[in-house]
């Protein structure tokens, strides 16, 4: 008997997840012939290669893997990590993840997923991003969190960093799909996002420890975007960016794609507009995209409009909102101001902003002017 056998079928995924040669798809076309991944692993090489579609160099592979991989190493990783693995044949496992032609093998997870998750939308767009994308992504996945969507983007530079912050302005859910493995950040300067970002939900990846990023981790990060929401929402992406990539994977799942239009002399909106064109839906606000999921979100969760919000019991401040708040009044003030008047951090004080903005107790005016709002 060979070491392989005797592996658990979610020890035996993750070692076939850590060889180059066997992806999602030669996966099924192995258990078309054995009865289990445990038994893929010990089988012989003669019995590899007469599986269908598996080549001498995979079968090759499979047949050596633990000359290629180190299973034990990966599973006390793991274990010292403390993330989770997930697998298809595991309750938390994205159910619309299961449906796309080429579901990962294996989720790395740091965080939960949750039966929430499974309604989610992907928030994506360009990393070279203007002040306009940026607000409108914090804005958008705000009013999607505020009522129960989860955010899902990729981590990246620009509007993914946008979406992310804005769904936990909001105190929501949302989900960072990687490019990397589990113990990597990439983008660096993303560290304390991330650790936000697996507390108030998950970081997942299906790359074994230690991946580094290139252009083929991008796209296959991508599907899994796409493929566990219910649709994709693109704010600012040109005619190359890597956001229409997982737009098009959503449009093979079958999945709704919104695009949200910008000047129409913006590099940064020409992928937005050339979607739109082509079939998207034009998204001006988040009802644009709820509208879409109207039996999923009662009339009664849907973001409340300016009058209704006057109405609404005591909004939960942070202790930045509340200092923020109390700097202002009916009369208009530049960011400068409310800086001095507060004592804190410019940064600290443009994210209170927002967040007060979006909870309706604060309106801007143009040149960055606010008011407290009556």
């Amino acid at each position: 008997m060979r070491y392989g056998t005797s592996v658990n079928a979610k020890e035996a995924l993750i070692a076939l997840n850590m060889l180059e040669h066997v992806g999602p798809v030669r996966l099924r076309q192995l258990l078309e012939c054995f009865p289990d991944p445990p038994a893929i692993l010990g089988a012989s090489r003669d019995q590899l290669r007469r599986v269908p579609g598996i080549g001498e160099e995979t079968a090759e592979a499979l047949a050596g893997w633990e000359g290629r991989v180190d299973l034990a190493g990966e599973l006390r990783r793991i274990r010292d990590y403390g993330c989770e693995i997930l697998t298809g044949a595991d309750e938390e496992y994205p159910p619309l993840l299961r449906e796309i032609y080429d579901p990962p093998m294996v989720l790395y997870v740091q965080g939960r997923l949750t039966a929430r998750d499974r309604n989610a939308v992907a928030v994506v767009g360009s990393r070279r991003t203007t002040p306009y994308g940026q607000e409108t992504a914090r804005r958008l996945a705000y009013q999607l969190a505020y009522v129960g969507v989860t955010v899902v983007s990729g981590g990246a530079r620009g509007i993914d960093t946008a979406a992310h912050q804005g769904a936990l302005t909001a105190k929501g859910r949302t989900v960072a799909v990687l490019g990397t493995g589990i113990d990597r950040v990439f983008p660096p300067e993303n560290a304390d996002l991330f650790r936000r970002v697996a507390a108030a939900g998950a970081l997942v990846t299906q790359f074994p420890f230690h991946r580094v990023p290139d252009r083929q981790s991008f796209p296959i990060r991508n599907r899994i975007v796409a493929g566990m929401t219910l649709g994709t929402l693109v704010i600012e992406a040109g005619l190359n960016s890597g956001a229409l990539i997982t737009a098009g994977m959503a449009v093979d799942n079958g999945r709704q794609v919104f695009a949200v239009p910008g000047r129409i002399d913006s590099p940064q909106s020409k992928g937005c507009h050339d979607l739109i064109k082509r079939g998207a839906k034009l998204c001006e606000s988040v009802e644009d995209v709820l509208s879409e999921f109207e039996y999923l979100f009662p009339a009664s969760r849907q973001p409340a409009s300016p009058a209704e919000t006057r109405t609404l019991p005591a909004i939960e401040l942070s202790e930045a909102e509340s200092r923020v708040l109390a700097c202002l009044g009916a009369e208009e003030a530049d960011i400068d101001a409310v800086i001095q008047r507060s004592g804190l951090p410019a940064s600290a004080v443009s994210v209170a902003l927002f967040g007060l903005e979006m909870k309706r107790l604060v309106r801007q005016y143009p040149g960055k002017r606010y008011t407290r709002v009556a």
